[in-house]
């Protein structure tokens, strides 16, 4: 699959306080791509160059092939974490002006503006003003405004935020959509049971450097540590070379749970013959680490020593 969009060693600084440090990636076009770190770790910094808000001090965003040009920003529908819309304006009148200025007709606007209006049932505030509506009807608003215009690329930048478990699937099932009908949506976000559920590829960014990209399912296995979940009926000695007990708890009437890693080469058949003769096995499972899990060793990982110590 091509990629939409390239970052190639991109590099920038503010004055002593270095945002990227040679960041390159690819965004495989149609795809849901996670742009992963804690805060200051320079995702913000990444996003503004390739929305063309600032510049890159050195290297190159490519968008499509090109390098990234003014006229590429009719393309790219950008959510800020920091939301922005003119709260003394009325929402239909703004959607309308924000559709225009991306450069679609009035009429064209006009007919878009119904249609998601309706979707995101928005039809009783079309005539309030921005400061009459809750938090999480501006960030629908908003929402609208960003992809009316049929970007070829989103960028979502915690499109999640302020909203409530209803409102945040309704965002959830029109990010499918779009990919669904050809977008290519980058996902920033510190919710990673999100990223679990929606991205295809991620990038974890980590003082100011990426350390970690590629497909979930392929960096998921790259962290698995060949541990097995065993629950079941029965007592439970597991004592055998090929075998180390993670962890075990005893639970009532006569029930355990226990992570049992294996030594390399051991199969997991190889477990399960074990405990079958021993125990009654009621569930047996790979333990495979979730994106979660992965983000906080690895940024563990590249972390100085000094600041490792000061979070333990």
């Amino acid at each position: 699959m091509k990629p939409i969009l390239e970052a190639i060693d991109v590099r920038k600084a503010y004055a002593a306080h270095v945002a990227l440090s040679g960041v390159s990636l690819a965004i495989p076009e149609g795809s849901i791509f996670g742009l992963l770190g804690p805060n200051g770790a320079g995702k913000t910094s990444l996003i503004r160059i390739i929305t063309q808000i600032t510049g890159a001090d050195s290297g190159e965003i490519r968008f499509r092939g090109e390098r990234l040009k003014p006229e590429h920003a009719a393309q790219i529908g950008y959510l800020p974490e920091e939301r922005g819309l003119y709260k003394k304006m009325k929402v239909g009148e703004q959607l309308l002006y924000l559709a225009q200025l991306r450069g679609l007709t009035k009429a064209d606007a006009t007919q878009r503006i119904k249609q998601w209006i309706a979707r995101f049932e928005l039809k009783d505030w079309v005539n309030k003003n921005v400061e009459d509506l809750s938090k999480g009807m501006q960030q629908k608003v908003q929402f609208i405004a960003t992809v009316m215009h049929q970007p070829s690329l989103i960028i979502l930048d915690e499109p999640f935020s302020g909203f409530d478990p209803i409102n945040a699937n309704l965002i959830k099932d029109e990010i499918l959509e779009l990919r669904k009908q050809g977008a290519t949506i980058i996902f920033s976000t510190h919710r990673m049971e999100s990223v679990e559920e929606l991205c295809d590829n991620i990038a974890l960014i980590n003082r100011s450097r990426k350390v970690l990209d590629g497909p979930v399912g392929l960096i998921r296995d790259q962290f698995k540590t060949n541990t097995y979940v065993v629950e079941g009926k029965g007592k439970l000695i597991l004592v055998h070379p090929d075998f180390e007990v993670v962890e075990q708890m005893e639970r009532e009437n006569g029930h355990f749970y226990a992570r049992v890693q294996l030594h390399a080469g051991v199969r997991p058949n190889d477990l399960l013959r074990y405990l079958i003769a021993n125990v009654e096995v009621e569930s047996f499972r790979e333990q495979i680490p979730s994106i979660n899990e992965i983000f906080i060793r690895r940024v563990r990982e590249t972390m100085p020593e000094s600041l490792v110590e000061e979070t333990v």
